[in-house]
Order: C-alpha cells, then sequence, then structure tokens
C-alpha cells in the first residue's frame, strides 16, 4: 500500500512539472490573458471583460493601424492600458470638426480616418489644434470611448516598449465571445 502511493505521488509530480513546462512558457511569452477595467474602449469592449493577449506578433513586425493593443502605461508601467492604434511611426495626428486626421507621406494634406467602430455621434477632440507628430518606434493611442478615454492625446505617443501585445480574443461574456482581426482602413495607405 505503501508502495502504491509513492507510485501515485511520483505520477503525479511527474504531471505537475510536465504541465509547469508546458503552461509557463505559453502564458509568459506567447499570450497573456487581460481583464478591462473601465469605459473607454465602449461600446467595443466593456468593463469586466476577458481577453486574450498575443504577445509575440509584435516580436517580428510593427502594430498597425487600427490594431487593439494592451500597453504598460507611459507615466505608470504598473497600470496597463487596452487602446486602438491610430498614428504609426513618422506620421502626424490632427483634429479638426470632431474627426481625426493623418498626415503622411501618401497625404501630405492629410486625411479624414474612417472609424466605423465609433458610434457617428461620438466626436473626437483634442487640447491642441496643432498635429502631433509620431516619433520612431512609437505608436499614437486612442479610445474608442473618445470622451472617456485617457490616451495619447494626453500623455502622448506611446514606445512600442511598452506595448505588451494585440488583443486576438474575447472570452468572456460568452455571449460576445469574437475572434479579432485588424481594423482595415480603405482611405489610407498602411
Amino acid at each position: 500500500m505503501v508502495k502504491n502511493f509513492f507510485v501515485f505521488l511520483f505520477e503525479l509530480i511527474k504531471i505537475v512539472v510536465i504541465s509547469l513546462v508546458i503552461i509557463i512558457p505559453i502564458r509568459y511569452f506567447l499570450i497573456q490573458p487581460f481583464y478591462v477595467k473601465g469605459a473607454s474602449m465602449e461600446p467595443n469592449f466593456y468593463d469586466h471583460e476577458y481577453l486574450i493577449i498575443d504577445e509575440i506578433s509584435y516580436r517580428f513586425h510593427n502594430p498597425h493601424r487600427g490594431d487593439v493593443i494592451v500597453f504598460r502605461y507611459p507615466k505608470n508601467p504598473q497600470e496597463f492600458f487596452i487602446k486602438r492604434v491610430i498614428g504609426l511611426p513618422g506620421e502626424q495626428v490632427k483634429f479638426q470638426d470632431g474627426k481625426v486626421y493623418i498626415i503622411n507621406k501618401e497625404h501630405p494634406e492629410g486625411v479624414a480616418l474612417d472609424e466605423p467602430y465609433i458610434p457617428e455621434d461620438n466626436k473626437t477632440y483634442s487640447l491642441t489644434d496643432e498635429p502631433i507628430t509620431v516619433g520612431p518606434g512609437q505608436f499614437f493611442v486612442l479610445g474608442d470611448n473618445r470622451n472617456s478615454s485617457k490616451d495619447s492625446r494626453s500623455f502622448g505617443p506611446v514606445d512600442k516598449s511598452f506595448i505588451v501585445g494585440r488583443v486576438l480574443f474575447r472570452g468572456w461574456p460568452f455571449n460576445r465571445v469574437t475572434l479579432f482581426e485588424g481594423q482595415s482602413y480603405q482611405n489610407i495607405n498602411p
């Protein structure tokens, strides 16, 4: 009987060790759970939703315009934010008449960003009328709920080093389970 107990204990320890060898690298290097707090991304992401974040993609390429990302808040890296990438490195972002304009090589005069993911009555304003320049290795991010979002309009563009990953999957609540792909902007190159 004692021998059976030790065989059982040995098998249990083996299962736990093998599980940890598989789970820990996946959790810390590939995907990570994230819990939404606040209303800054409504109506697309609500408070208390449970998301899975892809942590590996941005090791091979930069975020794309329209990606929903999780990043460390630049002024307090212990806090995590969820926002949408709007401006890419080397571009300028301007706010005019409640709309977001992107100024880049393809559109030196600026082009209004078509944002079908936000309600039409949700206008976007900034504290400055001047275009904001996105530096190398930086990304301009905005919350989808523009009137209730602390984003790049207040703390500036986010360095890539602060980005944890992109939202890949919403797993909770079950009636809103979604696999996310990037937002496509028909009128703007890259």
